[in-house]
């Protein structure tokens, strides 16, 4: 975890950028206390010796299905196991067996992305997860100050523009959107969680890969969710900008849905300058 000195920084979009329903603005002073923040999201080894030592069950697991991006379905998960189509957002097949064991359905697993996030996470999943390390999720201000690295009210948690020099900065889609990524070999998905250069703060993935749970709720029975994520798309989604934010119910989950854990610090010692915790 990054251990934080807390500050009161500038929240919300710069740019006037977000979607309106997103409510991402006015840009405004908040100030967070000190906290501590995982470096990257939780990865699937993480997962895995969670579930081994606990026996937990994700929601989709017990509910026997979750959400999958069309194009990662695995080729052995036959029709009968899609459910059906997200109105609105074709793209998303409701898929029997998916979860976080098998992310693109019966037949897929986990081989060499044991450094990659743990998606098909509910929040309700990540609470239980964050109970047993006896951490919490971040609150959405917290997550923001962190992302942000150090920049006042940047686009991005590098910085305004989103391929600085052409460099690639994080993992969002490549392409026409759903229909083809361009990526070598057509590749899309997620990638190790340590993939990109991390933000001033040492954090990697704030942007892209992705999406994150908050403590917040958004409104009525929805949680906020942070950060973006390998699908998003200026056509589309241009919600991988730091101050960008969406919504999903807790016992929501899908193939772009893992978490980052924080807790608690003490305040600076002003005699050592450093956390008393």
């Amino acid at each position: 975890m990054a251990e934080l000195p807390g500050s009161t920084f500038r929240m919300g979009d710069a740019f006037d950028e977000g979607y309106l329903a997103d409510r991402e603005g006015p840009v405004r002073e908040v100030t967070v206390a000190p906290f501590a923040i995982d470096t990257t999201a939780v990865t699937n080894a993480e997962w895995a010796a969670f579930a081994d030592a606990t026996g937990y069950r994700t929601d989709a697991e017990r509910y026997g299905s979750s959400y999958v991006f069309h194009l990662l379905l695995h080729p052995k998960a036959a029709e009968r196991h899609v459910l059906g189509r997200v109105p609105g957002a074709p793209w998303w097949l409701g898929v029997s067996g998916a979860s976080w064991a098998a992310p693109e359905g019966p037949g897929s697993d986990l081989a060499d992305r044991a450094d990659h996030p743990v998606v098909h996470i509910s929040y309700d999943d990540a609470q239980a997860y964050c109970d047993w390390t006896g951490t919490r999720l971040p609150t959405e201000a917290e997550w923001e100050y962190a992302a942000r690295g150090g920049l006042d009210g940047a686009r991005y948690p590098w910085g305004d523009d989103f391929t600085p020099g052409g460099r690639e900065m994080c993992n969002t889609w490549l392409g026409r959107f759903p229909h083809r990524s361009v990526r070598p070999g057509g590749r899309t998905g997620t990638v190790p969680v340590t993939a990109y250069e991390p933000n001033g703060y040492g954090l990697h993935n704030t942007s892209g890969n992705v999406w994150e749970w908050c403590a917040d709720a958004f409104g009525a029975g929805e949680r906020v969710i942070r950060g973006g994520s390998y699908l998003c798309h200026a056509s589309y989604c241009n919600r991988y900008r730091v101050a960008a934010r969406s919504h999903n119910t807790p016992d929501s989950s899908t193939g772009h849905g893992g978490f980052r854990r924080a807790r608690d610090l003490k305040p600076l010692d002003p005699a050592e300058g450093r956390n008393t915790a």
